[in-house]
């Protein structure tokens, strides 16, 4: 992945290198964690070729954080891609119910009717469709449990810190009393 001084040397962002630069895109901050998941789950399942670019882009307008963004896009990847295409034609077979309105066997009554092309193109836009179903659905779910991830380690850190200084302060009274 690119660095932030990388992006900044890069002619075609030179126009809005002022603001897609801009520090606050940067930081990990409780609201800009779980957009940045979001926006890159949703870019990965969106699109498969130049997505890191595009949630690089969108993150903008989001006040979403850049590097991760960018980053989460990588659940696609040309390693996953064979697993994802068929999750995907299987989501989309699943939410508009393809065999029960056409019946059992629909694959083989379209061979029949309209050749191996039409099966492609009806097996094309399924998988199409899935993969927008995965990218709302990742989208929303990982805006939820990277919120609820990030508000847990918080809680785990402050929790700490607040049993270390508790034992520095006994340690301290102690000291004094002794």
């Amino acid at each position: 992945m690119p660095s932030r001084e990388e992006m900044a040397a890069n002619k075609y962002l030179a126009p809005i290198a002022h603001r897609f630069l801009s520090p606050e895109l940067w930081r990990f901050t409780r609201r800009s964690v779980p957009r940045g998941v979001a926006l890159g789950l949703f870019c990965g399942f969106i699109i498969p070729i130049g997505q890191i670019f595009l949630a690089a882009f969108l993150a903008l307008p989001a006040r979403a954080n850049v590097p991760l963004a960018a980053l989460v896009t990588f659940v696609t990847n040309p390693l996953t891609l064979p697993f994802w295409l068929v999750v995907a034609k299987e989501t989309g077979e699943l939410v508009l119910n393809i065999d029960v309105a056409m019946g059992v066997g629909a694959a083989e009554k379209l061979a029949a009717d309209g050749g191996w092309l039409a099966v492609g193109m009806e097996l094309a836009g399924i998988t199409a469709f899935g993969f927008f179903v995965l990218a709302v659905t990742s989208a929303a779910l990982g805006y939820v449990l990277s919120g609820w991830m990030w508000r847990f380690i918080v809680h785990r850190k402050r929790v700490r810190r607040l049993r270390q200084m508790e034992k520095r302060l006994n340690q301290r009274l102690e000291a004094d009393h002794g």
